[in-house]
Order: C-alpha cells, then structure tokens, then sequence
C-alpha cells in the first residue's frame, strides 16, 4: 500500500481498505466477546467495541506506514485499542476503585507490546471480583505479540514503544482512583515526570492518554524503519495532547453527568480553552514536519479534528459552539472536508 499524501488519497485508502478491514477484524473480536462467561466482563467488552469502533478506524489509518504488511499494522491497532477501550470501560463503570486492581489490568498493554511471552497464569483480574473472561483479553495480548515479534530489530524502538504504553497505563491507574485522589495523583505524578514546560497537568495528562504514537511506531517498524527518537518528539505531547483533549472536548456535557473527570474542565473559560487547543494544532503540525511522510501526518491533524468535532456528542456542547467553531477553522479546509465525511459516514452506519 502507497503512503497517501493528499485528502483524497486518505479519503478512499480509508473506506475502501481500511475501515472494512477494521470492521472485519473487530467482528472477529466480537464473537469471542459473546463467549465470556461473566455478564459484567461480556457487557464491557462488546459496549467497548460498539460504542469506540471509530477508535479503532482512526487509528488503523496509520498502518498505511506499514506499506505492505498494512493488514498485519491493523491487526495489532484494532488488539492493542480494544485492549485499552476495554479497560477503560471496565475502570470508568468499574466495581472497584482499587489502583492495585487498575494497575494489574493494565500491565496487559505493556505485556501486548513485550517480546516476551505471557504465561498461561497470569491474572490481570486479580484485583477484582469479575474473573472468567474465556482469555478474552489474553488473547487480544497474544495477537499483539505475535506481530511485534515480527518486528526486525523492533528493540530499537521497544523503549520508545513502552515509554508510551507505560504512561499511558500511570494514567489510567492515577484517573480512575476515589475522586478525591485523582488530581493530586495527577498533579504529583506530572512535577514528577513532565519534562516540557508549556504543558498544564491536564494537558501533560492528556497527551498520555493517546495510543496514536505507539501505533505509528508499530506501522514504521513492520515497514522496517525505526524511528523511535523522531516519533516520540514528533508526537509527544503535541499530537496526542491535541487528540485526547478533541476526546474530552466532545465528552463535556456527557462526563458532567457521569461525574467523570474531563480534563477540558480545567480552562478557566471557554476561551482560554479555545486558544489552548488552538495552540495544539499549530503545535502539532509544525513538529510533525520533522517526520518523513509529514504531509500524511498533518493531514491526521486535521482528520483528529473533523473526526471529533463531526461527533454527534458535539450537539450537546451548547455553551461551546463557538469554540467548536473557532477550533474547526484553525484546522483549516481539509478538517472541514473531513468533518462532513464524518458526518455523513456516521449517518451511513447509523451510528
């Protein structure tokens, strides 16, 4: 498969090989849900499937870096984001408000992108009382593995890989605890491990949360390129900051009535909120341009935001239609084309 480098190339590499392949693999991924016996862990494991495929749409467009082995780069984006929608899931609706618990669950994504083989005894439900998933969630570790085994000198780039997978895990340990400890959990853990100082907490905490920089580090690595150092700087914190703060943007009105932590609360208005991630786009594509195939990655800027903002969530937001606005126009044209591809995409799944 070529590198697309223009809107229409992304556009019909998309839906006519990515999204179906996708969607192909995640039914697969479904049958084996329906065969859990526990209700709680069967309900998480398809309402993650159901609720976040578009997820694992979005990120399968990175295999496109994988050139020829695009099919194998999808097989490990749909395991590895099921995995992590997954989680999500069982710690946001969870019986359990334990870290130990959070943390065990989570080491299956840092086993997922480990060379070394999980044992038929690991538990990572060991924390909690739900347990017989029928080695659901081994099993999407497994698939993870067995591609980055195939990996030429994929221990160039592991550190980088596991830098990513491993914040991405503190986060979710730090975010899901009692209410009253998650902020200063954040805030403790972000003096601790922040390294750039434009960065907020939430916006540092933010940039954690995204799985696109391992993604792209998998697809590079099956083309045989290892590019760890560039992807890491080129994506951390800019890109992923901009993509989990879209996410939470999108979720305000929802995480409200959950009572959820939303890290777009933390702006003191809706302006400041506006500018800042503004400022990430701009980020983003200016760093981006270090990378080869820079035209494609900003071009995933600008599909991040139309993507996000075509989300029927956004209809909620009515405080922040303006931002919505503002945000969409700093994305330039091709988010705009993009965004109503979303649109009417979502209207032909029914979604």
């Amino acid at each position: 498969m070529k590198i697309p480098s223009t809107l229409s190339q992304v556009l019909s590499v998309s839906y006519r090989y990515i999204f179906p392949t996708v969607n192909k693999e995640l039914t697969n991924w479904i049958d084996h849900a329906n065969q859990i016996p526990n209700d709680e862990l069967k309900k998480q494991a398809l309402a993650s499937i159901k609720d976040k495929t578009f997820h694992c749409e979005g990120g399968a467009i990175y295999a496109t870096l994988a050139k020829e082995r695009w099919r194998e780069a999808i097989s490990f984006v749909v395991a590895y984001q099921s995995i992590s929608d997954y989680l999500d899931n069982l710690c946001d609706r969870s019986t359990s408000l334990d870290p130990k618990d959070f943390r065990q669950l989570h080491q299956s994504l840092l086993d997922a992108i480990s060379l070394d083989k999980i044992g038929s005894d690991i538990n990572y439900y060991q924390y909690r009382m739900e347990q017989d998933d029928a080695d659901y969630l081994k099993s999407l570790v497994r698939e993870c593995q067995g591609i980055v085994q195939q990996i030429e000198g994929y221990e160039q780039i592991y550190p980088y890989v596991y830098r990513l997978a491993s914040l991405y895990a503190d986060l979710q340990v730090h975010k899901h605890v009692t209410v009253s400890e998650r902020v200063p959990r954040l805030t403790e853990w972000f003096n601790k491990e922040n390294e750039d100082d434009q960065l907020r907490w939430y916006e540092f905490s933010a940039a954690t949360g995204s799985t696109l920089g391992v993604f792209c580090l998998i697809s590079y690595g099956l083309a045989n390129q290892h590019r760890g150092e560039e992807v890491w700087k080129a994506f951390f914190p800019a890109l992923q900051g901009l993509h989990i703060l879209l996410d939470y943007f999108i979720d305000q009105y929802e995480d409200q009535v959950e009572g959820d932590l939303n890290f777009c609360s933390y702006y003191q208005d809706e302006q400041e909120k506006t500018n800042r991630i503004s400022n990430f786009i701009t980020r983003a594509k200016y760093e981006l341009e270090n990378l080869p195939n820079h035209r494609f990655h900003q071009l995933i800027v600008d599909g991040l935001v139309g993507l996000y903002l075509s989300d029927p969530k956004v209809k909620q937001l009515k405080s922040s239609k303006r931002s919505f606005s503002q945000i969409l126009n700093r994305a330039g044209w091709r988010a705009k084309v993009i965004y109503w591809n979303g649109k009417a995409y979502r209207k032909f799944k029914g979604s």
